[in-house]
């Protein structure tokens, strides 16, 4: 007989304890543990119900010199979509279990469908919230669907497993670990042990037959991924789908991959037929506006080993009510205080009485300290009511001294402006070394101080 053994778990962080407490020891949140029941299988149970290899049971591994082991190359099974590729570092690892957590209706539905009817290679969608006529209605508005493609709707692990073993498909994509519920774990699908025990067995499946599995995971309303936090320890990768409902942009980001790098993000645009692939970014964010205003700069930015330009929008205007207003869209509010301080002490301009708004055009949200520049640029000139020339960007970051500091991969950033037409960019004069200005057609003017991007702007 199994033995039955109640504990109580942080839905938080996962943190066990026996009895129930108000406040939990691991991540500090008030009124997180719930009761879930534990089944303790016996040897013999265990045995019976234990899920075997296709390839049969093997020997134990033995301890390997690292001299003696083989440095093979890592194959990667290449999708149609770029943006994916690049995220994933260049491909579909086999045996990789990816992990894709976003907001409810953002698409990440939608986009792993995608894959799995553009993909030249046989795919198991497994869903556990949706039935066959939803995805087929879904389907049939994203594209062809095709004959490798197999659709399960079932929420028992030991079934699904079973299911893809008689497949023996290429992808396997389950959506979503939330609604999955493994039969030795006696609690409610979603559960913190829930989830645990289904990531394991679908751990064990992909590197044990080396099929890659795509998991969507729901996020909590603090924006974190559900479920216990060694679910992210577990995967091989986390990507975190996100964006505006406002907006019909989304981003895809890289948290963790331990076969690529983490900095890369790939940009999509929701449309009604699904998600299209934006390989220009730095057209669709810069705004077309018919003539030149005050508060408006351009920023030449990067996302991991992308260039893009965005537009930065500033408004400056008298305090009403007493208190200035400070608001910040797609920027750290920080920063931008701190950037204001910087104009006030080092170069005299008041913004002590104004209420200031900041605004990252396109509903995207940019850390890169390399914007400062052009966040500078759009509050003198939304101060003064002068307009920035829209050939004009700036690429700097600004320190508290008022200096104009050097940023990273400063020719990708000019090489992407003079593509796109600008005909001034304005950068670190520490920035210089190394640099060939003659290579660019784009006129490059560097600069040390605030008060100097001043001058050359505005006077």
């Amino acid at each position: 007989m199994a033995k039955v053994k109640k504990i109580f778990a942080c839905t938080s962080c996962g943190t066990t304890s026996p009895k129930w407490v108000g406040k939990c020891t691991g991540c500090g949140e008030w009124n997180t543990y719930e009761e879930e029941i534990l089944t303790k299988e016996t040897a013999t149970e265990s045995k019976k119900k234990a899920w075997n290899s296709p390839k049969g049971k093997s020997n134990a591994p033995k301890p390997i010199p690292l001299p003696q082991i083989k440095a093979g190359s890592t194959k990667r099974l290449v999708t149609q979509d770029e943006e994916l590729n690049r995220v994933l570092g260049g491909g579909i690892v086999n045996g990789a279990l990816v992990l894709i957590g976003g907001q409810p209706g953002i698409g990440k539905s939608t986009l792993l469908l995608q894959l799995a009817l553009g993909i030249d290679a046989k795919v198991l969608y497994v869903s556990g919230e949706e039935s066959e006529q939803q995805i087929k209605m879904r389907s049939d508005r994203i594209g062809d669907p095709v004959s490798d493609c197999f659709i399960l709707t079932e929420t028992n692990m030991t079934k699904i497993l079973n299911h893809a073993l008689e497949v023996s498909p290429d992808i396997v994509v389950i959506d979503s670990i939330q609604t999955l519920a493994s039969p030795h774990i006696e609690s409610m699908p979603g559960s913190v042990s829930q989830v645990r025990e289904c990531a394991g067995e679908l751990m064990r499946f992909a590197k044990e037959t080396n099929i890659p599995v795509f998991i969507i995971g729901h996020i909590t309303k603090e924006g974190s991924i559900a479920g216990p936090k060694l679910l992210e320890h577990i995967v091989d990768t986390v990507l975190q789908f996100e964006g505006d409902r406002n907006y019909t942009y989304r981003i895809l980001r890289t948290l963790k991959n331990r076969f690529g790098s983490t900095d890369e993000m790939g940009i999509y645009e929701m449309q009604a037929n699904g998600l299209r692939e934006v390989s220009n970014p730095s057209e669709l964010l810069l705004s077309q506006k018919d003539e030149e205003l005050s508060g408006s700069s351009i920023a030449a930015t990067m996302e991991g080993m992308r260039p893009m330009l965005i537009e930065t929008q500033a408004l400056v205007s008298t305090a009403v009510y007493g208190t200035p207003q400070r608001s910040a869209t797609g920027f750290d509010l920080r920063r931008l205080s701190m950037l204001l301080a910087v104009l006030e002490k080092r170069c005299g301009f008041m913004f002590g009485q104004n209420d200031v708004f900041l605004n990252i055009a396109g509903g995207i949200k940019v850390d890169d300290p390399a914007i400062d520049l052009a966040i500078i640029s759009a509050l003198i000139s939304s101060l003064e009511d002068i307009a920035v020339p829209s050939d004009v960007c700036f690429a700097g970051e600004v320190g508290l001294s008022g200096e104009i500091r050097s940023v990273n991969r400063i020719e990708q950033r000019i090489q992407e402006a003079d593509r796109l037409g600008f005909k001034e960019i304005f950068i670190s004069k520490y920035n210089t070394k190394g640099l060939d200005k003659e290579r660019y057609q784009i006129k490059i003017t560097t600069i040390g101080k605030v008060e100097e991007l001043f001058r050359a702007l505005f006077e």
